[in-house]
């Protein structure tokens, strides 16, 4: 028995132009994961970054992610770490957000490790998750195609130096991080400020004059607002842990506002 291998669902939306929401997925609960991406969003993240996540953990969230559905699964690494990318893509993962990377050899680096040789150097194992436990026969010839790698930039160096990164073959998206980004430039949390505002305004047109996607993260109506005219090919909305606290917090207030 033999089976082949999906196309790269994200690429395929990525190719449809509209503008795509989704959602960050920090708790490690697959449950929840399962149960947001049948929402209605276009893509959920796994997030080994700012979560506990492990590699098992994540395959179970690929999994929830698949039965939930339609949302197409992505996977935030923790770092530029060729072992981990190695082992996340083992699971199944097709589609990596790779952060903090600063300039055009980081960016090669995280695209040669999603890659078998000639064109990287992915460790080959015949009977994975990604391979359907060795049932996609030509999983090795194949994997490479469908692999896509969105690079974070989210310093100002990364921001001057976008445009040496976008000319990587094999980085297909970029998603800005404006948390990080506003505290390397001494404005910690303060997004709207106007010097953050105008390095994402670069990073945007950067990305415009490579004819590459550009995604970037905002948690509240008041930054959607403020990123509208940008016009994101990729927008998330949130995670799973905020607003799980968001919802809560305005449970907790409705009952109080009654005198409870």
């Amino acid at each position: 028995m033999s089976a082949t291998l999906a196309p790269n669902a994200f690429r395929a939306l990525l190719q449809t132009g509209r503008s795509l929401a989704g959602l960050f997925c920090g708790m490690n609960a697959p449950l929840a994961a399962e149960a947001l991406a049948g929402l209605g969003y276009d893509w959920v993240l796994v997030d080994m970054e700012h979560g506990p996540a492990e590699v098992p953990d994540v395959i179970a969230s690929l999994q929830a992610i698949a039965a939930g559905g339609p949302a197409a699964s992505m996977v935030r690494v923790p770092w530029n770490d060729p072992i981990v990318i190695k082992r996340v893509l083992d699971a199944g993962a097709t589609t990596l957000m790779v952060p903090m990377v600063q300039n055009a050899e980081e960016a090669a680096r995280a695209v040669a490790a999603t890659r078998y040789p000639p064109a990287g150097f992915r460790g080959l194992a015949g009977i994975t998750r990604a391979s359907r436990f060795g049932q996609v026969k030509d999983y090795a010839h194949r994997a490479n195609a469908e692999i896509l790698v969105m690079v974070q930039v989210e310093t100002v160096a990364a921001i001057d130096a976008l445009p040496a990164i976008l000319a990587v073959e094999g980085v297909e998206a970029v998603f800005i991080g404006p948390g990080d980004l506003s505290a390397n430039m001494g404005h910690a949390g303060n997004i709207p400020h106007p010097e953050v505002q105008a390095q994402i305004a670069r990073a945007v047109a950067a990305c415009r004059a490579a004819n590459r996607p550009c995604g970037i993260f905002a948690s509240s109506e008041a930054l959607l607002r403020l990123f509208a005219p940008h016009r994101f090919q990729m927008t998330a909305l949130g995670t799973d842990l905020a607003l799980m606290l968001r919802g809560a917090a305005a449970a907790l207030e409705q009952f109080r506002d009654l005198g409870r």
